[in-house]
């Protein structure tokens, strides 16, 4: 994945959804998208950032638990019909050049889902043909939460919410 400076991405679609309806979409996401494909999950602690990620690994065909990668920062899980899901979170990055550790470099391969929270911790090298999608955290006493996507170059599609 080469460096690219960050882009300001159109908004497509802004929705409100409950958690259900969140992981059946990350479902959908996991079993119909075309990879190579990167999906930036915005969002404070709570906005289901890892409920989404674990749907999409189950769509696409992941079996056992999909743990948070917060204290191992990246997580590999091979799916089935040659997709891998590729976890990361960036949260406890100090700075952009650590992600070189992580393999950042050699993301984008032709068969994997590249699921990114607190992506805004790889700043400017970000790359250039990926969904975002931001999530918020639920009010107290609330069941739903605002979901917007929208995208920065030329991704493959994602199906409805």
């Amino acid at each position: 994945m080469p460096p690219d400076t960050v882009e300001t991405a159109a908004v497509e679609t802004r929705t409100v959804l409950s958690e259900e309806e969140l992981a059946r979409w990350g479902e959908r996401i996991g079993s119909s998208v075309r990879p190579p494909v990167f999906l930036m999950l915005r969002g404070p602690v709570g906005a289901g950032k890892s409920v989404l990620a674990r749907a999409v690994a189950r769509g696409a065909g992941v079996r056992g638990a999909v743990p948070s990668p917060t204290f191992n920062l990246v997580f590999r899980y091979p799916g089935v019909r040659g997709k891998t899901i590729v976890h990361m979170d960036l949260y406890r990055l100090n700075d952009e050049s650590e992600l070189a550790e992580l393999g950042w470099f050699e993301l984008g391969d032709a068969g994997e889902i590249v699921i990114v929270e607190w992506p805004e911790r790889a700043r400017a090298l970000l790359p250039p043909d990926r969904w975002e999608i931001s999530l918020t955290a639920p009010a107290p006493g609330a069941t739903v939460r605002a979901v917007e996507v929208s995208c920065s170059g030329n991704p493959p599609g994602l199906p409805d919410r």
